[in-house]
């Protein structure tokens, strides 16, 4: 009996279709998710948190039809020089309709035959740049906690008041939040109620209120500045916003491999051929400086670890090229908009020595990294030949990285 258990997936709906009528303006010429902001487009800003998610599967951008802005912007969103492999794959693209409810649900059909019925569906609107990693981790540990659904909102904190007509009452604001994107749903059970209520003749402004019928999803706590694009005006908020993060964005992350020795005459250490005696029993190359590297990039960025993103059991990564996956992980911090201020990287080992290869592995991470050699430091140190490295067992390397 096979009882592996396999894990819904998470995908990701961006409804970008709209024409944004109550956004036009002189100033602005362009529909609004394509408006400027700061050195890129609001749309460019909303899409990239999502696609930089290691959780999420795929992310279809809906589209107005004959949408002409759009190839060269995904292009700016999938960076030059990842391999072939799943990120630009990552990123799809699928025709929207005539309100934002009916893109939705074509982004859903779009993804029939690729999502499972208990997957799940992150739909985020195309003008909220500012969402956070945070905020989709939080989402992500209210699925893991067995929430049937979550959508992300903020606790409505000023008094609330209810006009009609000459009458204006206050409105008790017990319970009452704000809600915002993203929201998170099973990829079946949002597909259905879409398509009930377009059935039905109800129009619904959020996935939340489609869904209420069957699921009531769980609220997960938001940011008060992930605010949506309405007006032109906004935009200048958004902005402040963007630079606000921008300045406090800065991630530390460490990691650690070892491996032991085995056959060979040679081992690999931050991408070059070291002489020695023994190789390392590895399933890829056994780069344990590349692997540590990628183990502290990847805890910076809040992505998991090595393992996870290039797992031991995929017969693709047998005897692998570790600057492989390197490259890979080095797209992915600068897809989440960030670069590497410094990272220190120490060998243990009894041997070899590492001294004379000092230069070279820095310049080949360098290389790798899109930064200077001058930012890698590369040190080793021995145990005192206590444990398995001081028995010439095997070697290990530990890294600790800065992005900003």
């Amino acid at each position: 009996m096979n009882n592996l258990r396999v894990e819904p997936r998470i995908w990701a709906v961006i409804p970008a279709a709209g024409r944004g009528e109550r956004f036009a303006s002189d100033a602005v010429a362009v529909p609004k998710q394509y408006a400027p902001l700061l050195n890129a487009t609001l749309l460019e800003w909303s899409v990239r948190p999502i696609l930089a998610e290691a959780r999420i599967e795929a992310v279809v951008v809906v589209l107005a039809p004959a949408d002409c802005r759009w190839p060269s912007v995904a292009l700016k969103l999938v960076p030059s020089g990842l391999t072939k492999g799943e990120l630009p794959l990552k990123l799809m693209c699928a025709v929207g309709g005539s309100s934002r409810q009916q893109s939705v649900l074509n982004g859903l059909e779009y993804l029939v035959g690729r999502a499972a019925a208990q997957d799940w569906v992150m739909v985020h609107d195309a003008a909220r740049p500012c969402v956070t990693g945070y905020e989709l981790h939080a989402m992500f540990d209210a699925l893991d906690a067995g929430a049937p659904g979550a959508v992300l909102g903020c606790p409505i904190v000023d008094t609330v008041k209810r006009q009609q007509g000459s009458t204006l009452a206050t409105v008790d604001r017990q319970g009452l939040w704000r809600t915002l994107t993203p929201q998170i749903f099973r990829f079946e059970e949002l597909r259905q109620s879409l398509i009930d209520a377009a059935r039905r003749g109800v129009t619904v402004t959020d996935e939340a209120q489609a869904m209420e019928r069957t699921v009531t999803p769980v609220m997960v706590l938001g940011s008060i500045f992930n605010i949506k694009v309405t007006r032109p005006e906004d935009l200048t908020l958004a902005a402040e916003v963007l630079k606000m993060h921008d300045k406090a964005t800065m991630r530390v992350g460490q990691g650690m491999d070892a491996h032991a020795f085995g056959t060979g005459d040679h081992v690999m250490l931050g991408g070059v051929r070291v002489a020695n005696p023994r190789g390392v029993v590895a399933h890829s190359d056994g780069d344990v400086v590349i692997h540590a590297l990628c183990d502290a990039l990847l805890g910076a960025l809040g992505q998991g670890d090595i393992g996870q993103h290039f797992p031991d059991s995929d017969p693709r990564h047998q005897g692998a090229d570790s600057r492989v996956f390197l490259r890979e992980v080095a797209a992915r911090m600068r897809l989440a908009g960030l670069s590497l201020v410094n990272a220190d990287v120490t060998v243990l080992a009894e041997a070899p020595r590492i001294a004379p290869h000092r230069a070279s592995m820095a310049a080949t991470l360098a290389a790798d990294l899109g930064t200077d050699a001058a930012r890698i430091n590369i040190k080793a140190t021995t145990t005192e030949r206590l444990g398995f490295i001081g028995r010439g067992e095997g070697l290990a390397a530990q890294a600790c990285v800065l992005l900003a």
